[in-house]
């Protein structure tokens, strides 16, 4: 590709707010600023990019709603005829699983908010759509398919976003259709990426955000959509469980959710400091379809909708430092998920809007490209921070312990928290980063995982093929393997060549034996889960943004 000062210029256009990622926070930030501006009578230009091929096209999660942040943002949701949440939560069941049997835990004795009435089972990504034509009917610009791909920093502040070049080939050269990606270049800028942004990555390192944080945590979560039949659907049903088939030091669990027409949600989340580097999540997914108390819901149905997604799991400790010269981070770029409650779009929503607020008052006052202090000094403060500060151990706990001893901990701290306002631990700290848990395959016992029978359980590419996953194949591969040597000495030859599992897509195959060992990557696969990025031992390969508008498609997810 030809050097930077050879291309032409790229062409830009000047904003009050350049927003980088349509998810629930990003768009909830927009709307926000728009709201304010016309309460103001003012006036706010506000742009969101989002690299999905349109709003909510890359949005993966369970999910049970808390709608306190749908609420305070849009307050007459619930009467829109075209709203996107429609089945309220009626039941709540906890399973802990062993490989015949299991139990249901009494949920009488569960913290209270672990208590899931009074909110909605639903699809994320209908909510974003929804979201996206609330913020465009406020005015709010909304450009999907452009990925932001570059920061603009300028005399050490951030002055905006740059999407990608687009019409450039596997070799690096340009093509005919080549075109140069858009400055987007504005006062404040957002990022509200998601779990692992490669934006945020490089804001968090270039203004060392996380200096006086905790390292972040991740989880990895799979989903699978399924209709299933009149007689196994329990509208309002949620369903969590944990134990089996993850072994007692392999932390995560399962949710089954039941909404809409006979739509049954059933997902798997992994956290990402397992020992073990034959340990596959997917096939662990599979595997949990099997067991006696689960695989009865599935009985003559249809499997219609699968995707992955990255979790951030570190919580109140890992939240790196939310502003920087000219913007701030919001929602999971923050890492606002709350883990034992298996949400954070509430929190997303919650916190757009406050930076909104703060970043309003900026404007107003005529500033730009500086550090929003107040934001920073809020959250902690705010219904975000008192909803994560509660839970802030079990985490810890749960690693440290294991899912029998850690989780009953994990139980006694929250009631300590909600009961007292205290903790007997204080603040713990996480332990390892997930990168560095991974044991040498020497040190192991493999983990041998049965053939998917094409009804209940699945390979991983006819589930990719769900996904709608496409990304144009004449293009650079956009995960990135600094040291190709490495990845062979390290990752193959002492870890066993973890990526081929770790991955929910595909991507990664070792081909050959021994020294002819030889790394693929089909980069065409990639959900964007973000795993690699994460759970590379030796943190070789970077997730990159692909050319605009590659990745899945997902409908309903």
């Amino acid at each position: 590709m030809a050097d930077e000062t050879e291309l032409p210029a790229r062409e830009s256009m000047d904003y009050d707010v350049v927003i980088a990622g349509g998810g629930p926070a990003g768009l909830a930030a927009a709307i926000r600023l728009k709201q304010i501006a016309a309460e103001r009578g003012e006036d706010i230009s506000v742009v969101v990019v989002e690299k999905g091929s349109e709003v909510g096209a890359h949005i993966l999660s369970g999910a049970v709603i808390d709608p306190i942040g749908l609420d305070r943002l849009l307050p007459e949701w619930r009467s829109d005829p075209e709203r996107p949440l429609t089945t309220e939560v009626t039941k709540d069941e906890f399973l802990f699983l062993g490989p015949a049997g299991g139990i249901k835990i009494p949920t009488i004795g569960l913290p209270r908010l672990m208590d899931n009435h009074g909110n909605f089972i639903g699809s994320l990504g209908n909510v974003v759509r929804w979201m996206g034509t609330q913020a465009e009917a406020l005015g709010v610009e909304i450009y999907a398919g452009f990925p932001a791909a570059e920061v603009l920093i300028e005399d050490g502040k951030v002055v905006g976003i740059a999407t990608g070049d687009m019409g450039i080939g596997r070799d690096g050269e340009a093509k005919g259709e080549f075109a140069r990606g858009m400055e987007l270049r504005g006062r404040y800028t957002i990022l509200a990426e998601g779990a692992r942004g490669s934006l945020t990555k490089q804001v968090i390192a270039r203004f060392e955000l996380n200096k006086h944080s905790d390292h972040q945590k991740y989880g990895l979560g799979i989903k699978e959509t399924w209709q299933v039949r009149p007689e196994k659907f329990r509208k309002g049903l949620v369903q969590h469980s944990m134990g089996w088939p993850l072994p007692n030091k392999a932390g995560g669990g399962s949710w089954l959710y039941h909404y809409d027409d006979n739509i049954v949600s059933v997902g798997f989340v992994t956290h990402l400091n397992y020992e073990n580097p034959t340990l596959s999540p997917f096939d662990e997914f599979q595997r949990l379809k099997t067991h006696p108390m689960i695989r009865e819901t599935f009985e003559g149905a249809k499997r219609i909708g699968y995707g992955a997604r990255a979790i951030m799991e570190g919580g109140y400790q890992s939240v790196p430092r939310l502003v920087f010269p000219g913007g701030a981070l919001v929602g999971d770029s923050a890492g606002f998920v709350n883990v034992p409650r298996i949400k954070g779009s509430h929190n997303a929503i919650l916190s757009g809007m406050l930076c909104a607020d703060h970043l309003a008052t900026a404007l107003a006052a005529g500033r730009g490209h500086d550090e929003v202090e107040a934001y920073e000094e809020s959250w902690r403060a705010s219904d975000i921070g008192y909803d994560l500060y509660r839970v802030r151990n079990v985490k810890p706990l749960w690693s440290r312990f294991g899912t029998l001893v850690g989780i009953g901990l994990g139980g006694v701290d929250m009631w300590m928290n909600e009961l007292a306002g205290l903790s007997l631990f204080g603040t713990l700290k996480h332990g390892k980063p997930d990168f560095a848990t991974l044991k040498p395959v020497k040190d192991v016992t493999p983990i041998a995982y049965p053939r998917p029978d094409g009804v209940l359980t699945f390979d991983r590419l006819s589930s990719v093929y769900l996904s709608n996953t496409n990304h144009e194949e004449d293009q650079p591969v956009h995960l990135k393997v600094k040291d190709m040597a490495l990845q062979k000495r390290s990752e193959h030859d002492v870890f066993g060549g973890p990526s081929s599992r770790y991955c929910p897509a595909g991507v990664y195959e070792w081909v050959g034996e021994g020294a002819d060992a030889t790394f693929v990557i089909n980069a065409q696969n990639c959900v964007h889960c973000k795993t690699c990025d994460i759970k590379d031992p030796n943190q070789n390969i970077t997730w990159a943004t692909p050319e605009g508008g590659g990745g899945p498609n997902y409908v309903g997810m």
